[in-house]
């Protein structure tokens, strides 16, 4: 039981990474509080984690805007005591193409959710954890905030500056009880990637060839490598960024 008794927020947790997470974290005993945009698919997975006993509430919010992130962070504290630790998920990916062809409107929505959106999140985080003496955040990064990889020119720059908000943050508060630290994830089979690998059949090969494993990554893969960076298990991990990738960016 990794995170018995902690009071946890995962965002993007809707589908995806983010819902796989929501269902290890309980399992391993932690109170959740899933943040998305999408009430449907919300409400039906915290109905599936409360049934099951678990603790699970869900709060609606786009975490590009701070006063949804508050409340979000807001409804963690008061429903489960406080907030111990929070998986910072959701994101957007951009479509590959020409740097130069791209508009501004892609570069700034990529941008928004996933470093606006991080930066939103931690901001209120780490006040609730301050008054709770200490906490554990996770960023989820990806390989392309450690290489170029076939993702667009804006994806790639987003998922840099995670880590560097992931270390930034993580320098300024270890010494106040809080462990921040990143994923960078690889491919995984998530519904976001699916419409991508979808168009067409050569696509997945391709990129699982990439990895050591020579596979995707499934879902729950990551979610419990980032059940254990909120843990105590990891207790002298800081300002690190763990590739769950399969070994690509071994290579």
């Amino acid at each position: 039981m990794l995170l018995e008794g902690k009071s946890t927020l995962i965002t993007g947790a809707s589908t995806g990474i983010g819902a796989a997470a929501a269902r290890v974290f309980c399992r391993e005993g932690a109170a959740v509080t899933l943040v998305a945009r999408r009430e449907k698919e919300l409400a039906a997975l915290t109905e599936e984690l409360t049934s099951a006993g678990h603790r699970a509430q869900y709060v609606l919010a786009d975490v590009r805007q701070r006063a949804e992130v508050a409340r979000a962070v807001a409804a963690a504290t008061e429903a489960f005591g406080g907030l111990d630790a929070a998986f910072n998920n959701a994101g957007l990916a951009a479509m590959p193409g020409p740097m130069h062809l791209m508009d501004d409107e892609v570069y700034d929505s990529v941008m928004d959710t996933n470093v606006r959106g991080v930066w939103n999140c931690m901001q209120y985080e780490i006040a609730a954890m301050l008054e709770r003496g200490g906490g554990a955040i996770v960023n989820n990064s990806s390989t392309a905030g450690l290489v170029a990889t076939v993702a667009g020119a804006p994806y790639i720059a987003a998922k840099h500056a995670v880590i560097g908000l992931t270390k930034a943050a993580a320098n300024e508060y270890g010494t106040r009880g809080i462990r921040v630290n990143a994923l960078a994830t690889g491919a995984t089979r998530t519904e976001m990637l699916a419409g991508y690998l979808d168009e067409d059949p050569e696509r997945e090969p391709a990129m699982a060839r990439k990895a050591m494993l020579a596979r995707l990554a499934e879902t729950h893969e990551i979610a419990e490598a980032a059940a254990w960076l909120c843990s105590d298990r990891s207790s002298y991990l800081a300002g690190a960024t763990v590739p769950v990738d399969g070994g690509r960016t071994a290579r």
